[in-house]
């Protein structure tokens, strides 16, 4: 999206206006997804929200401010697990606001399956699903 020309928009419209380009996820399918090996979970929460609340299992944790250098496949500072521009992403912040804005500038990388987690990792958390400590 590009932000030339455009009025000015409140953050109540962007974040409509991102995540009506993709499919957002809930917890129970992100988990499936990680569990079968069909979705990398990313944990984009500062480091005092997971100390705080936990971690999930399994999920690679990116402070937002690196996120893409870590997940764009052609990058010099791409994690291992930036196989592709075909990977599924599933972005987690605390409460799911972040993470929107965070899996649109990956689709803009090219990564066009990234996507976030509906309500957050307080989502998560409230579906029972797996946390550590």
């Amino acid at each position: 999206m590009a932000v030339s020309d455009e009025r000015p928009v409140g953050i109540d419209e962007l974040l409509e206006r991102v995540r009506a380009g993709y499919a957002r996820v809930e917890p129970r399918e992100a988990y499936e997804a990680a569990r079968v090996g069909e979705a990398l979970l990313v944990d984009i929460r500062y480091a005092a929200l997971r100390e705080r609340d936990g971690l999930i299992p399994g999920a690679v944790v990116v402070e937002r401010n690196e996120l893409e250098w870590r997940l764009d496949p052609q990058g010099s500072h791409r994690l291992p697990e930036a196989t592709g521009h075909d990977l599924r992403i599933v972005v987690i912040c605390n409460e799911g606001y972040a993470s929107s804005l965070a899996a649109a500038s990956l689709h803009r990388l090219g990564l066009r399956r990234a996507t976030d987690l509906v309500g957050g990792f307080q989502a998560w958390r409230a579906e029972g699903l797996p946390v550590t400590s």
